[in-house]
């Protein structure tokens, strides 16, 4: 099947509709990583250098080559066109490079605001745990009550068998007694 908008283009004895420059389509994220290669080179020494190399060049041929053989004679013109363009299309690349930037800052911030935010969480709960611990310390005997403790019992426990075995040899006597009485 045809496209019934297709044919109405082709056709020179109908009005064109209206419609949106078709751009070409290009990856986002392909073009960004490539701005941000060209302003880090722009940002080089390197680059400085060449840069610096290619105007002196330029300048030596303009104005110690004979003038037939010269190509941007008067006032250099050529050349400020140039660098004009090459600035013009620098300065959107380094800002295409900057927003880059901006955006994986803002994207860090975020990200170490969250993980500031469950790291005071984490602190919190381990104050409150360690809080509560403490709490529960003051409730449990320590090393020194429970030998204080056990010390007391034993003095109880050796009063009670001290106690045992005077009534156990008062009975023995007193059986002894009702033995020697009975025989």
């Amino acid at each position: 099947m045809t496209d019934p908008r297709r044919d109405r283009v082709d056709r020179l004895d109908q009005p064109v509709e209206p419609g949106r420059v078709r751009l070409p389509r290009f990856d986002p994220e392909s073009f960004g990583r490539w701005s941000e290669s060209i302003a880090r080179y722009m940002g080089t020494a390197q680059f400085i250098v060449w840069m610096t190399l290619v105007i002196a060049a330029w300048f030596a041929w303009n104005t110690l080559a004979p003038a037939q053989l010269r190509f941007d004679p008067y006032t250099f013109t050529f050349l400020t066109l140039i660098l004009s363009l090459q600035a013009s299309y620098a300065a959107p690349l380094i800002l295409l490079a900057q927003n880059r930037q901006t955006d994986r800052d803002r994207l860090a911030m975020e990200e170490d605001r969250r993980r500031a935010a469950m790291q005071k969480a984490d602190t919190e709960f381990l104050a409150r745990e360690i809080a509560s611990l403490r709490i529960a310390m003051g409730e449990v005997a320590t090393r020194d009550f429970l030998r204080s403790e056990l010390s007391r019992l034993a003095d109880e426990l050796d009063e009670a068998a001290h106690r045992r075995e005077k009534r156990a040899r008062s009975d023995w006597e007193e059986d002894r007694k009702d033995w020697e009485e009975d025989h």
